[in-house]
C-alpha cells in the first residue's frame, strides 16, 4: 500500500483509534498520525507508548492540516467535538467516525462540517472487552466489516479513499443507508 492520507487526526485514543494507528502504520497508509484525548492521563499513556507521531491537548489542534479526521469519541460527545473542530478543518479533508449508531451521529456532526469538507460516517464492526490507548492492535480490523453510511451527494472520491484506507487496515467495507444501518444493527 502507499500513503492515502498525509495527516490523520484521531480524536479519542481508545481501542478503535489505537488499532487504527497500528493498522495504518502496518500498511504505510498515513504520512503522519496525530492524536488527542480529553483526558491528560490518556494523552500521557499514548505519548509514552508512541501511539501517534504527535499528541495534542485539544481536538482543534489535532485537526489542523489533517486530510482525514476520525472521531473516536462516544456518541454523546460527537456534537461538542464537531463544534470544536469545525472551524479548523482543512478544505478537502474527510471527517469520519466509528460510532455504532449513524443517524444520531449524522444529526450531531453534519451541521458543524463546513463546505468543502467531506463527512463519511463509518462503523467498524470490531472490538474487544478492553479499552484505552494500550488496548489497540493492528489486527483488530482484519477480515472484519466496516460499514460506511455516507449521505446522498457525498463526494465519491472521498468515499473511495476512505474505503481504501479501511481495506488497507484489513477490513471488508460495505456501504449502506444510515437508517438501514440503524435498523439492522439496533
Amino acid at each position: 500500500m502507499s500513503v492515502l492520507y498525509n495527516r490523520v487526526a484521531l480524536i479519542g485514543l481508545g481501542l478503535i483509534a489505537g488499532s487504527m494507528a497500528h493498522a495504518m502504520r502496518r500498511a504505510g497508509l498515513a504520512g503522519e498520525i496525530v492524536g488527542t484525548a480529553r483526558s491528560a492521563e490518556t494523552r500521557a499513556i499514548a505519548t509514552d507508548i508512541g501511539l501517534c507521531d504527535h499528541i495534542t491537548e485539544t481536538a482543534a489542534e489535532a485537526v489542523q492540516g489533517a486530510d482525514l479526521v476520525v472521531l473516536c469519541v462516544p456518541p454523546g460527545a460527537m456534537s461538542a467535538v464537531a463544534a470544536e473542530i469545525g472551524p479548523h478543518l482543512a478544505k478537502g479533508a474527510t471527517v469520519t467516525d466509528v460510532g455504532s449508531v449513524k443517524r444520531d451521529v449524522i444529526a450531531q456532526v453534519a451541521p458543524h462540517i463546513p463546505a468543502g469538507v467531506h463527512f463519511v460516517p463509518g462503523h467498524p464492526l470490531a472490538g474487544t472487552e478492553h479499552s484505552g490507548p494500550r488496548s489497540g492492535f493492528a489486527e483488530l480490523f482484519d477480515n472484519r466489516y466496516v460499514l460506511l453510511t455516507p449521505e446522498p451527494g457525498t463526494d465519491a472520491a472521498a468515499i473511495a479513499r476512505l474505503r481504501a484506507l479501511w481495506e488497507g487496515c484489513g477490513a471488508r467495507v460495505e456501504e449502506m443507508d444510515a437508517d438501514h444501518h440503524d435498523l439492522v444493527l439496533a
